[in-house]
Parts: C-alpha cells; sequence; structure tokens
C-alpha cells in the first residue's frame, strides 16, 4: 500500500486537536451515537472484511467472525449499554480533615490516541482499541500493519465512510511511518506488536512524556499436570494453539507435560489435529496461512531440534507449515529463546511442578498462563508464578469476557483495555474537591494555632 506522506500525517493530527478542541466528543450522546454507527457500519462491511482476512490469512469466514468480528461487535454493545454509568462522576469519601467539602472523580478523554495494530488479528486489534477510544471521547489515528493490505484497505474505507477525517483518520506504511508517527505529541498511543517493538515506543514517546499502552506478548506456557484430564486438555491446547495458525499472541507457546502423561497427551494432541482439519490439512478452508515468506523462513529454522512428532511439513509457496509437535526439547534450543508465533509446539517434560515454576519464574513475565490439573493445585501455582492473564483447564477463552481486563505485565506489556478497561484506558481520572465557602474553618491557616487539632485529624 501506498505510505501516508509525513505532511498528511502532521495535518491530520493538527485536524484532530482542532476537532477535540470543539469539545464534541465530550458529549456521551455524541460518543453513543459515533458507536452506533460503528456497529452498523462493520455489519454493513461484514462480508468486506472476511473476503479480506481470507486473502490476506487465508482465515475461514467462520474464524474471521468468531475471532475479530464478533468480538468486536460485542465489546461495542458492552460499551452502549454501560458508558453512561462508567462516565458518570463518582462521587467518593472525604476525609475528616476535608469536612465540609465534598471529593468525586470525573472521567474526561486524554484527547488524540494513535492506535497502532499488527497483522494477526488486523480487524479486531485496530477496531477493538478504536471502541475504548470512541467511548472516552478521544479523537485518534489509526495505523493499521501493512503486512495485512487488503484488510487494511477495507478498513480505510470503512472508516471514511463513516467518519469525519477531523475526528477519525487513518494512515498507513512500515518503520518509517511509525517513526514519524512516534515522535509526534499524542495525548495516548496505544501499541499492540512485539516487546521488541515495545521497547522502541517507549523510548521514542519519552522524548514527549507521551503516556502509553503496551500490548505485546512472550513465550505463554501450558502445564499439563498428571491428574489433568487428558482428552479435554489434548482438544483445548490444540485448538488454542491453531487459531490463526499460531499466530496469536495468547496461544500457548510451549508445553510442559507430566513424565506420566506426556505420550498419552501427544498422542491424543495428533488426533485431534486430525479430527479437527483432516487428513490433507492444506486443503482445509479452516486452517490459515504464515502472513508472508519471511516469517515461513523463520519458522523453518526452528524444526532442527528436538523429535518431531507430528507435522513437519512445510509449503514456502503456500506459506503452509503444517500443525506441528516437537517432543524432547531443551531449554537452550532456538525455539525457547523467543516467542513462536506459529503453528508449532514444542514439549519439555517434568516430574514435579516446582521444575515448571522455577522454569517460568527465571523468565519474562508471559503475556498468557495455562495449567490442566485439579483446582487446588492450580490456585498454587498462580500463586507462585506471574502473567498478564491465565486460563485453568482451557486456553485463550479468558480474551473473551468483557468483564475482565486484557493486558501483560513487565516485558508482555504495559496497562490493559476491553470493556470499562478500555474506556479507562483512554480517560483521565480527574481528582475534584468542591469546598463551600458558608465556612472557612481556620485550622490550616499560618500560624497553625490549631495544630494539635489538626495533627488528631490527619
Amino acid at each position: 500500500m501506498k505510505e501516508t506522506s509525513k505532511e498528511i500525517i502532521l495535518k491530520n493530527i493538527a485536524a484532530h486537536k482542532s476537532f477535540f478542541a470543539t469539545h464534541k466528543t465530550k458529549d456521551i450522546s455524541f460518543r453513543l451515537t459515533q458507536l452506533k454507527t460503528l456497529k452498523k457500519a462493520i455489519l454493513q462491511y461484514q462480508q468486506k472484511i472476511e473476503t479480506a482476512l481470507w486473502k490476506d490469512l487465508h482465515k475461514s469466514p467462520e474464524e474471521a467472525y468468531l475471532t475479530e468480528i464478533s468480538i468486536v461487535i460485542g465489546e461495542i454493545d458492552n460499551h452502549i449499554k454501560h458508558l453512561k454509568k462508567w462516565a458518570a462522576p463518582k462521587k467518593v469519601t472525604s476525609s475528616l480533615h476535608l469536612i465540609p467539602a465534598s471529593s468525586k472523580i470525573i472521567y474526561e478523554p486524554l484527547g488524540t490516541a494513535l492506535i497502532v495494530a499488527p497483522w494477526n488479528y488486523p480487524f479486531q486489534l485496530l477496531i477493538n482499541t478504536l471502541v475504548g477510544a470512541i467511548s472516552s471521547g478521544c479523537c485518534s489515528v489509526l495505523k493499521p500493519s501493512p503486512d495485512t493490505p487488503t484488510v487494511a484497505k477495507v478498513m480505510e474505507e470503512m472508516i471514511l465512510e463513516n467518519f469525519d477525517s477531523s475526528y477519525i483518520s487513518v494512515v498507513h506504511g512500515g518503520k518509517e511511518t511509525n517513526t514519524i508517527l512516534f515522535a509526534q505529541r499524542f495525548d495516548i498511543i496505544f501499541f499492540t506488536g512485539s516487546p521488541r517493538v515495545g521497547k522502541v515506543v517507549m523510548k521514542a514517546v519519552a522524548e514527549n512524556l507521551t503516556p502509553v499502552v503496551l500490548e505485546l506478548g512472550g513465550k505463554s506456557p501450558c502445564i499439563v499436570d498428571a491428574d489433568a484430564n487428558i482428552d479435554i486438555a489434548a482438544k483445548r491446547i490444540i485448538w488454542g494453539k491453531l487459531i490463526n495458525a499460531g499466530q496469536t499472541c495468547i496461544a500457548p507457546d510451549y508445553l510442559f507435560a507430566h513424565e506420566s502423561i506426556k505420550d498419552e497427551l501427544l498422542n491424543k494432541i495428533a488426533k485431534n489435529i486430525k479430527d479437527m482439519y483432516g487428513d490433507d490439512i492444506k486443503q482445509s478452508r479452516f486452517y490459515p496461512r504464515i502472513v508472508n515468506q519471511s516469517a515461513v523462513e523463520r519458522l523453518s529454522g526452528l524444526l532442527d531440534q528436538g523429535t518431531i512428532h507430528t507435522g513437519g511439513e512445510i509449503d514456502m509457496k503456500e506459506k503452509f507449515i503444517a500443525p506441528t509437535i516437537i517432543d524432547n526439547v531443551q531449554p537452550d534450543f532456538k525455539i525457547m529463546q523467543a516467542e513462536i508465533f506459529g503453528p508449532i509446539l514444542p514439549v519439555m517434560s517434568f516430574s514435579h511442578i516446582n521444575e515448571t515454576i522455577d522454569y517460568i519464574n527465571k523468565n519474562e513475565k508471559p503475556l498468557a498462563f495455562y495449567y490442566f490439573g485439579k483446582n487446588k493445585n492450580a490456585k498454587d501455582i498462580l500463586a507462585k508464578t506471574s502473567s498478564g492473564g491465565a486460563c485453568i483447564n482451557d486456553t485463550l477463552m479468558h480474551v473473551s469476557n468483557h468483564h475482565l481486563p486484557f493486558g501483560g505485565v513487565g516485558n508482555s506489556g504495559l496497562g490493559n483495555y476491553h470493556g470499562q478497561y478500555s474506556f479507562f484506558a483512554f480517560s483521565h481520572k480527574r481528582a475534584v474537591v468542591t469546598n463551600p465557602t458558608w465556612i472557612d474553618l481556620p485550622l490550616k491557616y499560618i500560624p497553625f494555632k490549631y495544630f494539635n487539632i489538626i495533627k488528631k485529624l490527619l
């Protein structure tokens, strides 16, 4: 796609700041109207969106709806239903020494937002974030990924057709465009991508002290204990791993299987792959492709260590990598050094749960954490580890609950969103104390004649 010039980027930002200065976006009815407009636009563009996702990533319409479109529609409905309540000033208790003053929190939009989305869920991760910006009353510059150009073009058409360009704009480009954008004085930047680029974003925005939300990734562990339901674990693990061909930031990145059940588990995972995608996986319309040739080359370089239990087939021209299980993996293998972001599942075994805890805690905090086993053990292992989110006896599903915050911790991210947390992400919580003038107690004034009384009140 043609890159947006610096002149147009600067012009768009100036237009957004001017639009925000009119205070239109602060009106709740305006925000609700924009949310309803967005929902209507998505439904009108649904077929185009699904077709674009098929072209760019070979996503079936079913997967496109479940993992992208339905999530955004649900988010919009949630905001429409609750926005008035979320945005209402919240009365809070005033400390004794403030009496008769009253205290409250008011929620004001931060201003002009930059939203930068990745290619793996190109529609959901851009537009779902936009919902929070609209809900909070911000103007937005949207930056889709250049690696999914068909989806990017459809989203641009949808936005241009339905929204004032001074309110929401779309810009295109790669690294150079990002460099230009990150150097500007936005009121908030919301970036979804890799930890490597997240560090670049933080360094750049430090110049303007711009607040950021970083939705990153990492190596999310999946542990299957000796007492787990193996049939359920096998099905749910490989489902979570192979959605979008493993190109999911919260996909199980590697598997820790108890040595007593490992062989049975891997055989059942392999069976579930066939049950889901058939004997000829390449021909399945439900199995997506890798985003580009360079990603295929990177992933293919991870297959030369360990023992391939299942899969391993690669078709470079088709950007196809078969679902692959690699057994007998060691911590120093290349595949364990960075997030895989593909349909490859490395497997390590353990005899005592502390081995998994020690390994996880020695490495960066992951975006997601998955444990299959008894709830009592799950409670203990959650208490001894850290992650952005977690599922017990399932994978991925925590992202689907609008009442839960979604985000990372440490290397896997900064800040969170979804539901009310999206509203908070683009809002400033402003503390307000209102003191009446009908009385003016002398306690606080110099020369502190009533200091002993003040000490008792504080």
